[in-house]
């Protein structure tokens, strides 16, 4: 599938920062914003986050309008075509690619009500959401609606967000409310100082006693009142699936790396090639055999469960499962072949200027993500033998 001609132009809106563009540009496609990160990426790493300038260059992609519904005047894509999307950004940059990917995002506000959904898109399709849920903080009840104080860790993206989440108020057993609020009220705490995935941008977020009304509240993952299928696909199961998506570029990238690396020239030491040496061969192809074997059971988990919504079924236990168990094992599987490249490249990848370095660091941090754990073994093992999953897997 050619995503470059899968997604089609949208309309530019919002202000800039970052580094503004001297001359007004021609619409984006996929290729142009493929091209455009790989030359802007150091930049992303030294602001600590994807500028609002080139968050509009993914909109006019349609990025933003994936997960938009439909009746909104969005794509509505089905997961597979977007994580397909999200991987081949992270080919390019892994922080990129983890803004970009909340283009998915969209989904769970589906679960407001569609009288609200419609405030979101009165501008058009292409909106940017994020968000921070924890710690959720305590909210006092207030007419038809909360009373919100708070800061919240984790905003990836918030930086060129046109709204904003936030968790409230939860407890043992009872999942938090996401208050939702035009970025403009929400104080951005710039404090993302991290070993990798420099570029998201994910700071804190800081609430001082701002009102947000019933109407702009919903449970994430809860009911939504969008009848279209990508709305009854699993919206935490999606996310996993779009963070996993990361790592699945960033090791495509590192294979490729380390496989050009292999042909060069013989070492100072008078050492053969690494083409030429027998270890590095096997452990390359062990790598690619493992990588390939992840992705095929990843894109046909989210395929198959697609599938059968369209078709009209309910997603079961067994499914929903099965796609955490696909990402994680896509997730971590990635890593370790990210790591098996920077192990085969030699002490050229330990300088800070050789790509792998950016790789390796940014798929460690995809792997500390709480929907790619390693504790969804667990949960999946536990379906499959037909006993209850720990709280909170299904």
């Amino acid at each position: 599938m050619n995503t470059s001609t899968l997604l089609q132009p949208a309309a530019r809106t919002g202000a800039t920062s970052g580094i503004v563009p001297s001359a007004p540009r021609t619409p984006a496609t996929l290729d142009d914003v493929l091209a455009e990160v790989g030359q802007r990426k150091e930049q992303f790493t030294e602001l600590g986050h994807v500028p609002r300038d080139m968050v509009e260059r993914f909109k006019q992609a349609g990025i933003y309008r994936a997960g938009t519904p439909r009746c909104f005047g969005g794509d509505a894509l089905p997961p597979a075509d977007f994580l397909r999307i999200v991987a081949r950004i992270a080919s390019v940059d892994g922080s990129a690619a983890w803004v970009a990917s909340f283009g998915s995002a969209n989904t769970y506000l589906a679960s407001l009500p569609k009288e609200t959904q419609a405030k979101i898109y009165a501008t058009g399709p292409d909106q940017v959401f994020a968000g921070a849920l924890y710690p959720p903080q305590p909210a006092a009840r207030d007419g038809d609606g909360w009373r919100v104080t708070g800061q919240w860790k984790f905003a990836s993206g918030c930086m060129g967000a046109s709204w904003l989440g936030v968790g409230i108020g939860g407890g043992p057993g009872v999942k938090p409310l996401a208050a939702i609020l035009p970025a403009d009220q929400v104080q951005i705490v710039e404090n993302w100082n991290v070993v990798g995935l420099e570029g998201t941008g994910s700071h804190d977020l800081r609430v001082t006693d701002k009102y947000v009304a019933d109407e702009w509240t919903f449970s994430r993952g809860g009911a939504v009142v969008i009848d279209e299928p990508l709305y009854r696909y699993p919206a935490t199961c999606y996310q996993a699936q779009v963070h996993a998506a990361v790592n699945l570029g960033l090791a495509q990238a590192a294979l490729a790396i380390v496989n050009d690396m292999s042909a060069g020239k013989i070492t100072t030491t008078g050492a053969p090639r690494m083409a030429d040496r027998a270890y590095f061969r096997i452990e390359l192809a062990k790598a690619e055999a493992a990588y390939h074997s992840a992705r095929a059971f990843f894109f046909e988990s989210a395929e198959a469960v697609y599938a059968a919504i369209v078709a009209g079924d309910e997603v079961t236990a067994q499914q929903i499962s099965t796609l955490k168990l696909s990402a994680t094992h896509a997730a971590q599987v990635s890593a370790d072949a990210i790591r098996t490249a920077y192990r085969l490249g030699g002490m050229a990848s330990i300088y800070s200027t050789h790509p792998l370095q950016r790789i390796v660091r940014d798929s460690m941090v995809v792997t500390q993500h709480a929907f790619l754990s390693s504790g969804n073994y667990d949960g999946a093992g536990a379906v499959l033998t037909g006993v209850p999953p720990f709280p909170g897997y299904l």
